[in-house]
């Protein structure tokens, strides 16, 4: 068992950044691939980014390539997801997620943080 618990939301105007944290308690975090999602008001909920265990690897759903960057501090058992140049069609609730089998798998979820970029 993992716990997720987000942080680091909230309003932002187009253009600027904001940084989510995710910090995991449980089991050993180093053997999770970890990813965000996110849910806009009436879609469904889709990847973003997604980190494998060591955290050599990265990979973006296009929308955000260039503009979002995913890290992990696998000894503060915290993944990080930096988000620059935000639009307003980011706006949404963001999920990480956590899989011990799969990347972007999602075994464990947090409960989530809203980011609201205004136009």
């Amino acid at each position: 068992q993992v716990q997720l618990v987000e942080s680091g939301g909230g309003l932002v105007q187009a253009g600027g950044s904001l940084r989510l944290s995710c910090a995991a308690s449980g089991r050993t975090f180093s053997i999770y691939y970890m990813a965000w999602f996110r849910q806009a008001p009436g879609k469904e909920r889709e990847s973003v980014a997604a980190i494998t265990k060591g955290g050599l690897n990265t990979y973006y759903v296009d929308s955000v390539k260039g503009r979002f960057t995913i890290s992990r501090d696998n000894v503060k058992n915290t993944v990080y997801l930096q988000m620059n140049i935000l639009k307003p069609e980011d706006t949404a609730v963001y999920y990480c997620a956590a899989s011990s089998k799969a990347l972007y798998g999602h075994d464990y979820w947090g409960q989530g943080t809203q980011v609201t970029v205004s136009s």
